[in-house]
Parts: C-alpha cells; structure tokens; sequence
C-alpha cells in the first residue's frame, strides 16, 4: 500500500470486460513527510470510491487485493484505490488533505 496524488483520468472507448463501469485513474506516489510527488506514475481502478484529480488515496498495489476491492476474481488487475484519505496523523501532527 501506499499514498499516491490522483494526478488526471484515462478514458478508453474499450476496455476489458472486467473493468466496465470502473474509472481509470494516474496516480503519483506521495511523500506524506514533506506532501511532495515522488516515483514513477502509475494507472490505477478506482471501484466506486469515487476520487478524482487532486484527492490524495489510499492505494492497493497487489492483484489480490486489487482484486478482491474491485469483488471480481478475474479481473486484470494489480493497482487499485482503497479510498480517499482526508486526514493523517504524523508524528503527532495532523495533516489534512480534504
């Protein structure tokens, strides 16, 4: 798991058949030290979650567990949103994203 910046959408005319009806997010992984964009961008499915461009997530980065967030076995997933972070306690201090 890790906490990423939803960065934009991906839209597709098609896709497979075990994504239908989810959204296609790019998300960049966040250093909650210092809020800085750090690694490398990655697609991930956001299951009815509902996030969007700007909200700071939760993210999966296992098929499994992808997987199981999304309740379908076969999808061809590994990266998937776990949900939308408001708030994080650091150090003691409380860091507000929403």
């Amino acid at each position: 798991m890790f906490v990423a910046k939803v960065i934009g959408n991906v839209w597709a005319t098609r896709k497979h058949k075990h994504l239908n009806g989810f959204k296609l997010l790019i998300v960049k992984p966040l250093d909650t030290a210092s809020d800085k964009l750090v690694g490398e961008s990655t697609m991930a499915v956001d299951a009815n979650i509902g996030a969007g461009p700007g909200d700071t997530v939760l993210i999966i980065d296992e098929g499994g567990s992808a997987r199981k967030i999304l309740g379908d076995s076969k999808s061809p997933v590994r990266t998937a949103v776990a949900g939308i972070i408001d708030s994080a306690n650091l150090n003691g201090k409380e860091k507000k994203y929403a």
